[in-house]
């Protein structure tokens, strides 16, 4: 499986695991199709970023203008959430490509808006 791909399925179990009472075992066993198994690079960011949560959306609340981490569409809310565990924790991947990534992660997942914002949230990351 390559990042991208496994960028996308962390994005869709972390969304999963907000929304729902399932076990990260059940989380990833629903995104990933029969024939696949899991990943090492998909289960770092699922793991890192839930087990970091707290200072990752202490970081982000920081750097959010007129808005509060609750009121964003979850979709954002989770694309910024596992590019910051990757800026701030999982440091061997290029802040640009991590930052590439997340944007093509809201436009994907998100709406028209949503690219915009996340690059805008992630480049206050990016100039600390």
């Amino acid at each position: 499986m390559k990042r991208t791909e496994a960028r996308q399925k962390a994005l869709q179990v972390l969304f999963q695991l907000d929304s729902t009472e399932l076990t990260f075992e059940e989380a990833i066993g629903h995104v990933l199709e029969e024939e696949q198994r899991s990943n090492a690079f998909l289960e770092q960011l699922v793991r890192g970023t839930t087990e970091n949560k707290t200072d990752i959306d202490a970081a982000l609340e920081k750097n959010l203008e007129n808005w509060t981490l609750s009121r964003l569409p979850k979709i954002e809310r989770t694309v910024l959430r596992l590019a910051v565990y990757e800026l701030l924790f999982a440091t061997e991947t290029p802040s640009k490509v991590v930052m590439n990534e997340a944007i093509e992660l809201s436009k994907t997942f998100g709406d028209e808006k949503s690219s915009k914002f996340v690059n805008g949230v992630l480049s206050k990351f990016s100039a600390e």
